[in-house]
C-alpha cells in the first residue's frame, strides 16, 4: 500500500478561491494510510520526531481502528492546538518515520487533521479550565502560538493569565502571515472561544512598552512571559532598494490576511498583472507565490541563492534528521519558475513615463542578479559561495517580494529595555527568572517552525 500524494484540491479550482487548499480525505484513504503505521517498538516519530512527543503510532491505530475518540483522547494529551499543527506543520515526525528507510512515510498530518475537526464535530472539545486556582497572576507578551501555548499551560495550572496582543486580533503570524489558504481564520476564532471559556483573557490592540509600559506590567503580576516572536524581517540592503514596488514578504501576506477577514477595506498590495519576483525559498517565499497567483499575477518567479537540493533526501541528513531535499509546495505547482544559484546584486527602476513606456517612475523594473556556484562540506552541504564570471543578467519585475526569513529581536524594543532584559550576540531574549519574567517561542530560541513555539509555551516552567 503506497502513501497518497493527491491531498489537494483541482488546482484551476483553488487558483480562484481563498479557501484551504487541501481536500478532505475519505474514510477508506485514512483507514488505509494509518493501518500501514508498524507500531514500532521504539516510534521515532513520537520520541525524535514530534517536539510535542505525540504519540503517533498509537493515534495511528485507533484512527485505523475506526475509534476516533480514542485518537483524539491521545493526541489532546499532548495537543493542544492541532487544527493549527495539522495544517501547517511541516510534519517532522514524518520524516523521523521508520519507513522512510524503505519507502515512504506514513501520513500523518491528515490524520491528525480528521481526528481534531472530528472532535469538534462530536462537541468532543471542551474547556479545560483549573480545577483549583493559584491566586496568582500572569501576563503574557503576545498572542503567537507560543503565547498561547504558554497562557493555556499556565491557565490548567490555576494561573490568572492575561495575554496581551498589539495587533487587531489574536494569533500571531498564524493570523497574519500564514495565508488563509492554508489555515482558515475562523479556526482561530473558534480556539479563542474554548480559551476564553477556560478562563483565559486576552487585551488586543495594545502594544506593551508603548500603550501600556512592560515596567507595569511586571509590578501587576507575579510574572511575565515575553512570547513577541521575532518580528525583524530580514532585509536586502543593495542598490536600489528604496524603488517602490520593493516589499517585505509580510507587506503582502499580512494585508491580504487583514483584508480577507475584514481587518480592512483592500488589501493594501496588489499582484494583480503584474511581473512578480520572489526572493528566497523557503515557505514564506512559498505563500507569497501563491497569494500573488490568487491576486492575478501575470507571472510569479521565485528565486534562491542556495543551490538547488536534491530531488531525494541528501546522504548529509539520513535518517532520522530533517531531510536536506527539495521541497515543492502547493503554491509552486500553481505556476511558479523557480530557480536556484542567484545572487541579487541591485534593484533596476523604471525610467520616467514618456512615450515609450506606462512604467512608473521610481519604481522597480526588475533585479539584476549573479550565478553563483557553491563549495560544499566533506557532509555534502553547502558551505559558501562565489560569483560565476559573465552570468549577469535581468530578471523583469514590476513587485518585488523578499521572503528570506527573520533575524531576531531588535534591540531597540521598548519591551527589551523597560523590562532590562539581556540578548544573546544573535538577538535572542534571555529570560531573568530572578525577576520571574520568562521567554518562549521564537523570541527566546531563534526562528523557527509554529510547531516548536507550541512546543516552548507548553514547557514553560514557572
Amino acid at each position: 500500500m503506497k502513501r497518497i500524494h493527491d491531498i489537494y484540491r483541482p488546482m484551476e479550482e483553488r487558483k480562484s478561491d481563498w479557501n484551504e487548499v487541501e481536500r478532505p480525505l475519505t474514510d477508506d484513504e485514512l483507514k488505509e494510510q494509518t493501518s500501514r503505521c508498524m507500531n514500532c517498538g521504539q516510534p521515532f516519530c513520537h520520541a525524535y520526531g514530534c517536539p510535542l512527543g505525540n504519540l503517533v503510532p498509537d493515534q495511528n491505530r485507533a484512527v485505523a481502528q475506526g475509534d476516533c475518540k480514542r485518537a483524539y483522547d491521545l493526541l489532546s494529551q499532548n495537543s493542544d492546538f492541532p487544527e493549527f499543527t495539522s495544517r501547517i506543520c511541516p510534519a517532522l515526525c514524518e520524516a523521523s518515520c521508520v519507513h522512510q528507510l524503505d519507502e515512504e512515510s506514513v501520513m500523518v498530518r491528515q490524520s491528525e487533521k480528521r481526528i481534531i475537526e472530528t472532535a469538534f464535530n462530536y462537541g468532543w472539545v471542551v474547556p479545560r479550565p483549573p480545577t483549583q486556582e493559584n491566586g496568582k497572576k500572569v501576563a503574557i507578551i503576545g498572542a503567537g502560538p507560543a503565547g498561547l501555548s504558554a497562557a493555556v499551560t499556565l491557565r490548567r495550572r490555576g494561573w490568572a493569565v492575561t495575554v496581551y496582543e498589539r495587533r487587531a486580533n489574536i494569533g500571531g503570524l498564524l493570523r497574519y502571515g500564514i495565508p488563509c489558504f492554508k489555515l482558515d481564520k475562523a479556526l482561530i476564532e473558534r480556539r479563542r472561544k474554548i480559551l476564553e471559556a477556560e478562563g483565559i483573557k486576552f487585551v488586543t490592540g495594545c502594544e506593551i512598552g508603548k500603550d501600556v509600559s512592560a515596567e507595569w506590567l511586571a509590578k501587576e503580576n507575579d510574572a511575565v512571559v515575553v512570547a513577541i516572536g521575532t518580528p525583524a524581517a530580514r532585509d536586502l540592503k543593495i542598490p536600489g532598494r528604496e524603488l517602490k514596488g520593493v516589499h517585505l514578504a509580510l507587506e503582502l501576506l499580512e494585508g491580504q490576511n487583514r483584508f480577507l477577514t475584514g481587518e480592512i477595506p483592500a488589501a493594501p498590495i496588489s499582484a494583480k498583472g503584474k511581473k512578480v519576483l520572489v526572493i528566497g525559498g523557503g515557505d514564506t517565499g512559498s505563500d507569497c507565490v501563491g497569494t500573488s497567483i490568487r491576486q492575478g499575477a501575470k507571472s510569479v518567479t521565485q528565486i534562491e541563492i542556495m543551490p538547488k537540493p536534491p530531488d531525494e533526501r541528501d546522504a548529509s541528513t539520513p535518517w532520522p534528521l530533517w531531510p536536506y531535499m527539495l521541497r515543492t509546495s502547493s503554491s509552486h505547482k500553481e505556476g511558479c519558475e523557480r530557480r536556484w544559484n542567484l545572487n541579487s546584486l541591485k534593484f533596476v527602476g523604471s525610467e520616467p513615463p514618456n512615450h515609450q513606456t506606462t512604467k512608473l517612475p521610481n519604481h522597480v523594473a526588475g533585479v539584476e542578479v549573479e550565478t553563483v556556484e557553491w563549495e560544499f562540506t566533506p557532509e555534502g552541504r553547502p558551505a559558501k559561495f562565489h560569483s560565476v564570471p559573465g552570468t549577469k543578467e535581468l530578471i523583469e519585475a514590476d513587485l518585488v517580494f523578499l521572503a528570506m526569513g527573520f533575524t531576531g529581536v531588535p534591540t531597540t524594543s521598548p519591551i527589551v529595555a523597560q523590562l532590562g532584559l539581556q540578548q544573546t550576540p544573535r538577538t535572542a531574549l534571555i529570560p531573568d527568572a530572578a525577576k520571574n519574567i520568562y521567554c518562549v517561542g521564537d523570541c527566546a530560541n531563534g526562528a523557527s517552525l509554529v510547531v516548536r513555539a507550541l512546543a516552548s509555551g507548553k514547557s514553560l516552567q514557572i
